[in-house]
């Protein structure tokens, strides 16, 4: 089973979708309209081995606007990803018991 937090509106977000769709039965979820939890973002941040603000969007204007800073804490950074979903970057694919970020897009068939 692979899963991809997607969003529609972003070109990498539609192309990685493109990518993985032949590899097997793809659950997609419009993590905009569909947030994932403070937990999951925990959990994907474990599976990708990644920081939290390496799985946002700090240049993006809601980063800003929220006066969040790349030093702050984790939890701080994941609760603000947890209640404002257009911090994260995207889009992440599971599959396989791991996760990727498609950024390029290739980069996630290494975990199918």
């Amino acid at each position: 089973m692979i899963t991809i937090w997607h969003n529609p509106r972003c070109s990498k977000s539609r192309q990685t979708l493109a990518l993985i769709e032949d590899k097997g039965d793809v659950t997609v979820r419009r993590y905009l309209d569909d947030a994932p939890s403070e937990a999951e973002i925990r959990e994907a941040l474990s599976l990708l081995a990644i920081p939290a603000v390496e799985l946002m969007r700090v240049k993006d204007k809601p980063f800003k606007e929220l006066g969040l800073s790349k030093d702050d804490p984790e939890d701080m950074l994941i609760k603000a990803m947890a209640e404002t979903p257009a911090l994260i970057e995207r889009p992440v694919v599971f599959a396989n018991g791991k996760a990727a970020l498609g950024r390029p897009p290739e980069q996630v068939l290494d975990i199918l």
